[in-house]
């Protein structure tokens, strides 16, 4: 295989695997193993459907319509009905990122060997994926009992049907298909459910989100440390004998961080600090993280359980075909929910901690870090962006999960929201690393303000690149296209490694 390439089917991916197919354009190739075994699962199917077996979706129909038995000659065609029954999205169309995300979870999952599913059907979804071709997915249409509708709309296209984005341009999807010199997918039996019955979306665009979550974070860290040193905070809280006092998970990591970027400079070098204990939003960095850090290695793990395992219904297994549930998403829903209100508690600190910095009673700074004077307004109107963000991160830790309707006909009576709970977290973490780059940008003002003293050499390096990107506030300026040009510069990847 070339190199570069993402092998589905022999070793376990990761959510940085399905971001790099996704965002990364990387090509990935199903193993010679994951075809061995699609094709020994296949022949399982046809042995049930020659005995004419009845098994869920591929003798019987769907949802409340299990008690139909599907007559012999309809089993094919049934299989092209079931994508274009369940293409009922509505609202925006998923960006291609995240269709490129799905369509590389559900062809790991068909990698994995248990959906039944027809070798050429997982062989020619890889080949769309890397050939550019991205069905066009409509956002909402799944309550997280598989995604029924976003891989009906993805199947669909790669029909031949519906539309499809190829080369920048929004086409019908034969002509998309023709463009990226790809026939119309051809179906058999068990086929067309197996394209839409897993939780590809899910988990695809999960993945996407926890890559977006840790950046968040690692900008926090970055960010806490330079508000400490301009806060000139009491490093006591991040020493090692002070994290094994009480080991949190994630803690003492956490603390560690913070303190390697702080250490070398005046904090560590002064003697007494400035207050005999800071405000909660200093002294508590490391436990908040921390604990925002186990969240995501945990929702991490969820959304890995779902890549490389058959969430498939039913599954092939020992020669069997088993109804099940494993469908169901509550546990990664769960873990998703934690995390986003991990990242409200981390959200709320970094917030009152860049309020402290522009308040004179708790920096000793002029107000609102202003070197002019109070005619000027300084970072003041900032603190409405500040607030503004802190409360939609917020908002957004409220649970999806719960009292939702039962559908096809009480049959489908649980589901766990997930897909409400990866675009919640998705969206926190984008606001996220606006709400870091405020706190930066009131940091490194702070730190010009105050004068004297060396920096740490990593959270040096941390402020040389928000001044790289902003600089000091000296008369009154619209702050907001700064935020956003920092912002943009960490999205970048510009504080990778500091």
């Amino acid at each position: 295989m070339p190199d570069g390439v993402v092998i589905l089917g022999d070793h376990s991916i990761t959510v940085d695997d399905v971001a790099a197919i996704a965002r990364g354009r990387r090509p990935a190739a199903l193993s010679r193993g994951a075809r061995e075994r699609m094709a020994t699962v296949r022949a399982v199917v046809e042995r049930h459907v020659a005995e004419d077996v009845p098994v869920y979706g591929l003798t019987t129909g769907l949802g409340a319509g299990v008690d139909t038995r599907l007559a012999a000659a309809d089993l094919a065609a049934f299989q092209r009905r079931v994508p274009f029954a369940r293409a009922v999205g509505v609202g925006e169309a998923m960006p291609a990122e995240e269709v490129r995300a799905m369509m590389a979870a559900r062809a790991a999952g068909m990698a994995v060997g248990q959906s039944g599913v027809s070798p050429a059907v997982a062989e020619a979804l890889v080949a769309a994926l890397n050939a550019g071709f991205h069905p066009v997915v409509p956002s909402i249409g799944s309550i997280g009992a598989a995604d029924l509708a976003p891989l009906a709309h993805m199947a669909v296209a790669l029909l031949g049907e519906g539309e499809a984005e190829f080369g920048g341009a929004r086409l019908p999807g034969a002509d998309a298909l023709a463009r990226a010199g790809l026939a119309p997918l051809a179906l058999g039996v068990k086929d067309g459910h197996a394209l839409v019955v897993a939780n590809a979306a899910s988990a695809g665009r999960g993945a996407l989100a926890l890559v977006d979550a840790r950046l968040a974070l690692d900008t926090l860290d970055a960010a806490a440390a330079l508000a400490m040193e301009a806060f000139g905070a009491n490093l006591s809280p991040l020493l090692p004998v002070v994290n094994a006092a009480r080991p949190a998970p994630g803690q003492a990591a956490a603390a560690k961080r913070l303190l390697g970027l702080v250490a070398g400079g005046h904090l560590g070098d002064r003697g007494p600090a400035r207050r005999l204990q800071d405000p909660l939003s200093f002294r508590c960095a490391a436990p908040v993280h921390g604990a925002a850090r186990t969240a995501l290695a945990e929702a991490a793990a969820a959304v890995e359980l779902e890549l490389n395992h058959s969430g498939d219904n039913p599954v092939v297994i020992d020669g069997q075909m088993l109804s099940n549930g494993n469908f169901d998403m509550t546990g990664l829903t769960l873990r998703f929910e934690a995390l986003a209100q991990a990242l409200s508690h981390a959200a709320t600190i970094s917030a009152q901690r860049a309020l402290k910095l522009m308040s004179p009673g708790y920096s000793d700074q002029p107000r609102f870090l202003t070197p002019l004077g109070p005619s000027r307004a300084g970072f003041a109107p900032l603190q409405k962006v500040i607030g503004a963000l802190e409360g939609e991160i917020r908002a957004r830790a409220q649970p999806a999960t719960l009292a939702l309707l039962h559908v096809a006909d009480g049959v489908e009576d649980h589901a766990a929201n997930a897909p409400a709970a990866v675009t919640k977290l998705r969206e926190s973490a984008a606001r996220l690393v606006v709400l870091a780059a405020c706190e930066l940008i009131v940091a490194a003002q702070a730190i010009d303000l105050r004068g004297g003293g060396e920096l740490g050499p990593g959270a040096a390096r941390v402020f040389a690149f928000v001044r790289s990107h902003v600089d000091k506030l000296e008369e009154d300026r619209a702050s907001g296209p700064d935020v956003s040009r920092l912002a943009e510069a960490i999205r970048a990847g510009g504080l990778a490694g500091v």
